[in-house]
């Protein structure tokens, strides 16, 4: 397996306007102090080192909240004319219709906006500012108006898990191009909040797998739930949700963390640093971090090492190192028991390019060359889908070839469908 970059998180910045009593980063709130933040100048360096391991990555540009950094657009046009499919997380409530031409005019390809509640005041409270459930909404619709694609992201907690079907309702209906589910890992300002029981846990990816099919248009993610696999495998081996996975969790793997100050970490919620960008190229931290390299030749400690989908699933890194503080240690929320004796290792190495294998799918579909490239950049979780919906649609059309015309059609009719949801 090659162990390129497919996904980058930054940190951008420390400050934020909310206080969300989750946040794994600990986010000051307005006024923290930022002078050990990296500059423009170290960011656009930080950038051209990264495209070294991988210029097509996702780089996500997060917070904090993004849009208080008032050289974001800069950062962002620069890393997507390196070839990043660059895209903002942020909270919304800053984006006006000004702001959301800005996005787009300068590259940033997509936006993932934080929802935690459909219950304005519940919302408010968990993110720790009164108003943040308006000023969120309004987000989405300047996002809407522009025409740029956006995620939906819910955090799963005691408080909104009765919720979350109504939730993923919702992000269908406005037109949210993916729906991210994040399961909490208790780091940072979360470090004392009390996470979903583990049978909970099990029963929201088993009701996430069953209904992953019913939104069409909509992708469904569980996030930091690498045990999703395995429910989805069970069910069904050839299930289509696997085809947009790698085995194992991706910290580390193909997958880290930026903060602020230029850290570089396995993922957002496992804050042991493996080296600094000021001092240290990412080029030489990706490829000679010795946290890296032993996480991607897992020797797990415990049920993980025993279980038989160890290299489909392996379980949570930062959810063993903030439980245990061993990263390569069980994962407490998982509840499967590991077959005894002689076992089968189940891995998914079959389906690691993507829906990439080739350019002929069926005997009765052709793919032009200028259309695969196109399709090779669509980011890795997508593609898959996003090539079983474009063949879908050439079928339905009576179309022997996929071309770029073929994949305009295919993308307007979506675009149609979720116009005209009621």
């Amino acid at each position: 397996m090659a162990f390129e970059t497919y996904i980058i998180s930054w940190n951008i910045t420390k400050r934020c306007n909310l206080r969300c009593v989750h946040c794994y980063l600990d986010a000051s709130y307005l006024t923290g102090d930022v002078t050990d933040e990296l500059s423009t100048v170290e960011c656009f360096r930080v950038i051209d080192q990264m495209a070294e391991v991988n210029p097509k990555a996702v780089l996500i540009l997060t917070g904090g909240e993004p849009l208080l950094r008032r050289d974001i657009f800069d950062i962002g046009k620069y890393a997507s004319d390196k070839g990043f499919l660059t895209v903002l997380g942020t909270n919304g409530m800053t984006i006006t219709e000004g702001i959301a031409k800005k996005i787009k005019e300068n590259g940033i390809k997509g936006v993932g906006v934080s929802l935690d509640s459909l219950n304005s005041e519940r919302h408010d409270t968990f993110r720790g500012i009164k108003g943040a459930w308006d000023n969120t909404i309004k987000g989405i619709e300047e996002i809407k108006k522009v025409g740029i694609e956006f995620q939906i992201q819910t955090t799963v907690t005691k408080e909104n898990y009765d919720e979350i079907p109504s939730i993923i309702d919702f992000a269908y209906k406005t037109g949210a191009r993916v729906f991210n589910l994040f399961f909490l890992v208790c780091t940072g300002r979360g470090e004392e909040l009390t996470d979903i029981s583990a049978e909970q846990y099990e029963d929201m990816l088993s009701y996430v797998y069953k209904i992953h099919d019913n939104f069409s248009g909509m992708m469904i993610r569980p996030k930091c739930a690498p045990h999703f696999k395995r429910i989805a495998y069970q069910s069904d081996p050839n299930s289509s949700v696997l085809s947009g996975y790698i085995g194992g969790c991706r910290a580390g793997t193909n997958y880290c963390r930026i903060t602020p100050e230029g850290n570089v970490t396995p993922c957002p919620y496992m804050p042991d640093s493996v080296g600094n960008v000021r001092n240290k190229s990412f080029v030489d931290i990706w490829w000679n971090s010795d946290m890296f390299k032993n996480l991607r030749q897992p020797e797990y400690h415990g049920k993980c090492q025993e279980c038989e989908y160890k290299l489909l699933c392996g379980g949570c890194r930062a959810r063993a190192s903030a439980s245990n503080n061993d990263y390569m240690g069980d994962d407490p929320w998982c509840l499967y028991k590991p077959a005894e004796g002689e076992k089968k290792i189940i891995n998914l190495e079959t389906v690691v390019k993507y829906g990439l294998d080739d350019k002929v799918d069926s005997e009765d579909i052709i793919w032009t060359d200028d259309a695969l490239k196109f399709l090779e950049n669509i980011p890795f979780f997508a593609r898959a889908i996003a090539k079983k919906g474009v063949e879908k649609h050439a079928r339905e059309m009576g179309y022997k070839t996929i071309t770029m015309e073929t994949m305009k059609e295919a993308r307007e009719k979506r675009a149609g469908k979720i116009k005209f949801r009621s």
